[in-house]
């Protein structure tokens, strides 16, 4: 009787063991879930953002910004690599054509162009960005500040044929490229340094993007003149959350890709134009500030722009306003006629 009492009593010792093991094993389960979870909780953020776009990067920028003449004549669309630009500054050259100063930091576009002339307020700008400046030809006062050094470029009118590319399927002054990889190759032979950061926009968080408010702003046509060959409209897509742009009613795409421009921020600013000589080139002021209208995820607001650091920002009671995070298009009208007049914004 002993031996079968001590064998029930081993018996019960085992399935009672066995009943405490299975009942630890949803525990050990669920602590397994629970560390994937804190894990996944736990992944940090990329802890570097172009200063430009603000978009996040896992390795901090260092590289320069290259600031390009990019030509807008009607012979010129589309252009190449505008789809990759952090920010294009549109402003009248001569006549009624607009011409955009493309800006290159966080992205590297293969080819770039039509390549254009330079001109005073147009370095002025890269001046301020830091950028290493590209532009085939000059105006007499653009010259000037190129010869004195006042930036570091590179011209088409010295390396024709050598950096710069004639494109077969159009006509001078229309056809002059450059590829991303000899503006390194120039930069180099010149020793121009490529790791000078340009100064960065102020940008919204995710969340705060979500929630722009103002008002309605679906689409936004600009008039640079009577004729109305530069005239641009934007119209805002909601799906993509962004802004597609048209030029003679053809949405800008890149010639080489067929990739649209898209843009997140539509910055347009008037301020006082002047001409200076018969040809029809003006002297442009960048610098002053003045009104402005800030077009974001489909809303608009009335803002003032300043230029802070060589960028040209907007600012509300003082303080700047926050950029949504991509890419920025910077449309400047003269003040004669005006915002009014010249911008015409839908809801």
């Amino acid at each position: 009787m002993k031996k079968w009492a001590v064998a029930a009593a081993a018996i019960l010792l085992l399935f009672s063991g066995c009943s405490k093991e299975k009942v630890k094993e949803p525990e050990k389960k669920q602590n397994k879930v629970e560390q994937v979870v804190k894990q996944e909780e736990q992944v940090p953020e990329p802890a570097y953002s172009f200063p430009l776009t603000g978009i996040a990067t896992e390795k901090e920028p260092e590289q320069r910004a290259i600031a390009v003449m990019v030509n807008n004549h009607p012979k010129a669309r589309p252009q190449s690599g505008l789809d990759k630009a952090d920010i294009v500054y549109e402003i009248l050259a001569e006549g009624d054509i607009t011409r955009f100063l493309a800006v290159f930091q966080s992205e590297k576009p293969k080819n770039i162009g039509p390549v254009r002339s330079a001109r005073d307020y147009y370095i002025k700008l890269a001046k301020g960005l830091n950028a290493l400046y590209i532009a085939h030809g000059f105006s007499p006062e653009a010259k000037k500040m190129l010869n004195n050094k006042y930036i570091d470029n590179l011209n088409g009118i010295y390396y024709d044929g050598t950096l710069f590319k004639r494109s077969k399927a159009r006509k001078a002054p229309h056809n002059s490229y450059i590829t991303y990889e000899n503006i390194l190759k120039g930069a180099k032979q010149k020793k121009f340094s490529m790791k000078s950061l340009p100064p960065g926009f102020q940008f919204l968080t995710e969340e705060e993007s979500k929630n722009v408010t103002g008002n309605e702003a679906n689409s936004v046509k600009i008039t640079y003149s009577k004729g109305g060959i530069s005239d641009s409209a934007f119209e805002y897509d909601a799906a993509l959350g962004k802004y597609k742009r048209f030029s003679g009613g053809d949405q800008t795409v890149d010639l080489d890709t067929k990739a649209p421009v898209l843009v997140d921020n539509i910055l347009i600013i008037e301020t006082v134009h002047r001409f200076i000589d018969s040809y029809g080139r003006r002297d442009v002021d960048l610098t002053t500030g003045g009104k402005g209208y800030l077009l974001q995820k489909g809303k608009v607001n009335e803002v003032k722009w300043e230029n802070r650091d060589g960028l040209i920002v907007p600012v509300r009671d003082g303080k700047e306003v926050k950029m949504v995070p991509g890419k920025t298009w910077v449309n400047v009208v003269p003040t004669n006629p005006g915002l009014q007049k010249s911008v015409k914004i839908a809801p």
